[in-house]
């Protein structure tokens, strides 16, 4: 099995953390950068291959990972010429296998990456998406109106629950072929274009830990939560 990590971003949301270290080398309750978790997470899971899509520090993460010998799994590294955005580095790659896990490089997340890779082969899918129910609470009165701005609802303070994408996806090499060479393509992009093109992508729930590193207070929750989730996953 391999994956490819996105681990190019500026880690713009981050900083001031980020001036100095390239987001995926943060560390995680003092003790190990937020990638090597998944990194190791990854070798234990059956993973023979990673490829980390880099750009922004590149030099640092390559002098940190190396060929991946010290986790027992092999890393190479694609780099981008310039910032691509979340699926255009993948059509950089020339030798994808037929199914691939794809994945940000910053997420603390206990999902069983090869399971979830399995699954999506077994179901045929072009595009499988690890989602996660996130609860939003609106601090405001919400206004329901028609075409003339005629009032027809309202709904004090409402709470919304969404399914939310955790950065966690299985693709088909045939979804990569299809797309322009070396040019920027979001994740959002590909999901209202296989929408368009009736071939809608396929959402596989979860519910176990999650967390997006990408904003300061979710980096210093994982500073209080990594000891004991280090523990849990017996890293």
């Amino acid at each position: 099995m391999r994956a490819i990590i996105l681990a190019g971003g500026q880690g713009a949301r981050l900083r001031p953390y980020t001036f100095t270290l390239p987001k995926p080398l943060m560390p995680v309750g003092g003790e190990m950068p937020i990638l090597e978790v998944i990194v190791r997470q990854l070798a234990r899971a059956g993973f023979a291959r990673l490829t980390l899509a880099v750009n922004h520090k590149a030099t640092l993460l390559r002098a940190f990972f190396g060929d991946g010998a010290e986790w027992g799994i092999h890393i190479d590294y694609s780099l981008e010429p310039e910032p691509l955005s979340t699926i255009g580095p993948l059509t950089l790659l020339e030798d994808l296998p037929e199914h691939f896990l794809v994945m940000n490089g910053d997420l603390l997340c206990d999902l069983d990456y090869g399971a979830f890779l399995r699954d999506h082969v077994a179901a045929e899918a072009e595009v499988s998406v690890a989602t996660c129910e996130r609860t939003v609470h609106s601090d405001f009165g919400v206004i329901e109106t028609d075409a003339s701005h005629r009032i027809i609802g309202f709904r004090e303070k409402p709470v919304y629950r969404l399914q939310v994408s955790t950065g966690v996806y299985a693709l088909a090499r045939s979804v990569i072929e299809r797309l322009p060479k070396g040019r920027p393509y979001g994740f959002d992009t590909l999901m209202l274009d296989s929408i368009r093109a009736g071939r809608p992508a396929r959402a596989v729930p979860f519910a176990g830990y999650w967390l997006d590193i990408g904003r300061p207070e979710d980096f210093e929750r994982a500073q209080r939560e990594f000891p004991t989730l280090r523990q849990q996953w017996g890293l």
